[in-house]
């Protein structure tokens, strides 16, 4: 009599352990990401030097929206464009990285629920991401406000509208690489995967205007008005469009790219072979 034995089907947070030592494993991740937080630190800590600069001893005089300054100072819109660059690219050759090689075949031989599979990859991805979200706009505000404390123009987690402008840089960064990874998945090429990452993250936006409602809704979906919407503590102290973006919108946006970008990855590796 032969007894047949089947191998238990994997659990997802043993899925998700072995996707995380896969991720680890990646020769040039630590150095990406650790030149690219000095990078995006020292951006900002130059544009807050800036501001120390051009700002007086005495501080800055009421009424000049110095939380909107000091908040700007912190995160710059150059720094978001670099993270999102950086971020994009990392969601990207996660996945890209291993159709090149092959070594997704032997994953999904291993385990042939490949919606799993993607799922704990994603998961690991947009983990990773976040904590390097947080560290370097932690970082960089931190910095930033012990700087500008010297005169008299930092401000604090506390004040209005400035827990969410940092949380917002930290959410970017997990969101684009989820953004990436979705479409690293789909085009299957590193290059390309790249080059349709920086388009849709970069020139897709400037398609659309905030001057209509319908054109202004598709803006505010964009992962860069998102956040700059999460950026401005004080909308009054700026120019605001006809149609202006909404906190809980700008929110919305970043869940919406980076729910649809993990379907869209899974449905793919799901119906496509390999």
């Amino acid at each position: 009599m032969t007894t047949v034995t089947t191998e238990p089907r994997p659990r997802f947070q043993d899925l998700l352990a072995a996707e995380w030592l896969r991720f680890r494993s990646l020769r040039a991740l630590p150095w990406v990401l650790g030149l690219g937080a000095l990078v995006l630190v020292g951006v900002n800590l130059n544009a807050a030097h800036y501001t120390y600069a051009h700002t007086g001893p005495e501080g800055p005089p009421p009424g000049s929206g110095h939380v909107g300054v000091a908040v700007n100072a912190s995160f710059t819109g150059l720094s978001a464009n670099l993270l999102m660059l950086l971020a994009g690219g990392v969601g990207a050759a996660v996945i890209v990285g291993e159709y090149a090689s092959g070594m997704i075949r032997t994953t999904f031989a291993a385990v042939p629920n490949r919606r799993a599979v993607l799922l704990a990859k994603a998961g690991v991805l947009a983990a990773a991401m976040l904590g390097f979200g947080v560290l370097v706009s932690g970082v960089s505000f931190a910095l930033a406000q012990a700087l500008l404390g010297r005169r008299h123009a930092g401000v604090s987690l506390a004040d209005p509208g400035v827990a969410h402008a940092v949380a917002g840089a930290a959410a970017l960064a997990p969101v684009c690489a989820l953004i990436g990874f979705g479409l690293g998945t789909l085009v299957r090429h590193a290059a390309a995967s790249v080059v349709t990452t920086v388009l849709v993250l970069f020139l897709l936006p400037a398609s659309f205007n905030e001057d209509h409602r319908w054109s202004a809704a598709l803006a505010h979906a964009m992962p860069f008005t998102a956040w700059r919407r999460l950026a401005t503590p004080d909308p009054t102290q700026v120019l605001l469009p006809p149609y202006p973006a909404t906190v809980t919108g700008s929110w919305l946006a970043f869940a919406g790219w980076a729910v649809v970008s993990v379907l869209v990855a899974a449905a793919v590796a799901h119906r496509r072979d390999v």
